[in-house]
């Protein structure tokens, strides 16, 4: 229109980019990355819920404290909670943002007023207006999360591996971070930042409540099937690049922050497992390494009650993969049927009856039949009952020991001063008379214990388990179930809070383990012997009518 010589022009750092490159600029650091340019548009124009998870030492804290600041230059009354790990990590991060807004000539009018609130663990920017809340608060996750609100809440490493390590420490974690929900604000968001520490992490259930994840990874995946472990939490400035030129594979995704000489140097000395975790942002190595016992080792196949091949022959051929059971076990892990089996059979040397009792706490009682034939263990049945010394867990074991005709009962000893044997030896004497023999366990860790016992069984490919065990025990709820407790048990101290049915296992496993030494294909070859020289004294028996002299079958030619 005639006359009109003005236009609305926006500020610059209405685009969080220019403000980043505004204070970098102001501490003398060179200008932002293209990774930290991409972290920037992801803060500002990501979903309200979302995951940051980049290489260790690209400044994605860094970043995020400049978003902080953007916040509060665009919006003085914005309320910001940052939380972390420790208290000291959450005050560094705050403490970090109230010197960028004492220091930067732009942010002046954001210093605090003498009236306000102006400690490092909570301070007000000058504009805002009384409220119970301060423009920005720090707190540790174990702290006082409650008594404030926020419109942002940044969650910077709340996950290390002092907090997560055991299942216990996960669920105490993942029941802290609900109180988020209580802190914010009606439309408000939440922003993860961190590195994930297993695959268990935390930040990797995220997503089922709703989160975003985005990842920048220091290196370009492998090849594409790692690039598939990443899926669409790949950030798409690599994901896109990748795609397109797969030779990028295992390049530097940016060599302006670290060149390819120290990314090298920098695996060398993080180790593999450290280096895919801290750089790559995958957990799938330091997973692997960390939880010794794989369903991939078990040999899964229908085990009958009395008799068992001579030899079973494993293999993990994509051919044997059991494809109509699930796997509980961490991605790629599988479940694999035999590769060869004798046709010759035999009855099993013996079988036992390992009982682990319910302790205090709500505890399942839980139990396994394991037999042995030549040098192979099978898993005839395991489970749990819910009960502990009542009639009726005590009649199953009784006649589950029956059922299948054991030798003898093991009962962990460490638990009620011997009374559960001493229960159970009375319904025994009734239902099935057999031997009861308590097993003490001295010295190591509960679970060094099982993981020394099952992973050399395990890694020698020496335990069938019968296919109905694993199918039954999928109805069972997941942390109950001894296979995913047995893939989830590591050698820290209370890495499983419910381990009774793969105590049980091990217990019975490791009555075998002294007869565990005889070379499995030996046996066969001797089986066949005394085959054949049982059908030579048969035919001479025929022949002559006499019965051979069991020394030396020439004597009575």
């Amino acid at each position: 229109m005639e006359g009109m010589t003005s236009l609305h022009v926006s500020h610059p750092f209405e685009d969080f980019r220019n403000f980043a490159w505004y204070v970098w600029k102001e501490l003398g650091l060179p200008s932002p990355t293209p990774i930290q340019y991409d972290i920037c548009e992801f803060l500002k124009t990501g979903p309200r819920r979302r995951v940051i998870m980049a290489y260790r030492g690209v400044g994605k804290s860094w970043v995020t404290a400049a978003y902080v600041c953007w916040l509060l230059w665009k919006d003085p009354q914005h309320k910001i909670m940052v939380v972390s790990a420790s208290k000291e990590r959450a005050d560094a991060f705050s403490v970090f943002v109230k010197r960028l807004i004492e220091t930067l000539p732009e942010l002046q009018h954001l210093r605090p007023r003498p009236d306000q609130r102006n400690s490092n663990l909570a301070f007000d920017v000058g504009p805002a207006q009384p409220d119970q809340s301060p423009s920005v608060k720090s707190v540790g996750i174990n702290g006082q999360l409650t008594g404030s609100r926020a419109d942002t809440i940044i969650a910077d490493d709340i996950e290390v591996p002092k907090n997560s390590m055991t299942v216990v420490q996960r669920e105490k974690l993942a029941e802290l971070v609900k109180e988020f929900d209580a802190v914010l604000k009606p439309g408000g968001e939440i922003i993860y930042l961190g590195t994930p520490q297993t695959e268990e992490s935390l930040y990797n259930k995220l997503p089922e409540r709703g989160y975003v994840i985005r990842i920048w990874p220091a290196r370009y995946p492998k090849d594409t099937k790692h690039r598939q472990v990443y899926g669409d939490r790949l950030a798409p400035m690599i994901a896109d690049a990748f795609d397109a030129n797969p030779k990028l594979a295992w390049k530097n995704c940016e060599s302006v922050r670290f060149s390819d000489e120290d990314l090298m140097e920098r695996e060398a000395s993080y180790g593999r497992s450290g280096f895919m975790l801290q750089f790559m942002l995958d957990a799938s190595l330091s997973d692997a390494e960390k939880y010794p016992l794989k369903l991939s080792d078990l040999i899964v196949m229908d085990v009958d009650r009395e008799v068992a091949p001579i030899r079973v022959v494993y293999s993990s051929g994509p051919e044997y993969i059991v494809s109509d059971i699930a796997s509980v076990g961490f991605t790629g892990d599988r479940l694999y049927r035999p590769m060869y089996l004798a046709s010759e059979m035999e009855e099993f040397t013996g079988k036992v009856l390992a009982i682990d009792p319910s302790g205090r706490g709500g505890d399942e009682t839980g139990y396994a039949v394991v037999g042995m034939l030549r040098g192979m263990l099978y898993a005839r049945r395991a489970g749990a009952t819910k009960g502990g010394y009542d009639d009726d867990t005590l009649e199953t074991l009784a006649h589950i020991a029956r059922a299948e005709k054991v030798s003898a009962v093991l009962i962990e000893a460490n638990f009620g001063d011997g009374m559960f044997a001493k229960m159970l030896s009375g319904v025994l004497a009734r239902v099935y008379p057999c031997s009861i023999e308590e097993v003490k366990h001295y010295g190591t860790s509960k679970e060094n214990r099982i993981i020394d016992v099952l992973e050399p069984v395990l890694n020698q490919h020496r335990l069938v388990v019968d296919a109905s065990i694993i199918r039954a025990d999928q109805k069972s709820e997941q942390k109950y179930q001894l296979f995913y407790q047995l893939t989830r048990i590591t050698r820290d101290r209370g890495a499983l809070r419910h381990d009774d049915r793969l105590e049980a296992l091990a217990m019975a496993v490791k009555y075998w383990a002294d007869q565990l030494s005889r070379d499995v294909s030996k046996e066969e070859q001797r089986y066949l012997e005394e085959l054949l020289d049982r059908e030579y004294a048969s035919f001479i028996q025929s022949v002559t009518g006499r019965v051979p002299s069991p020394d030396n079958y020439l004597d009575i030619l």
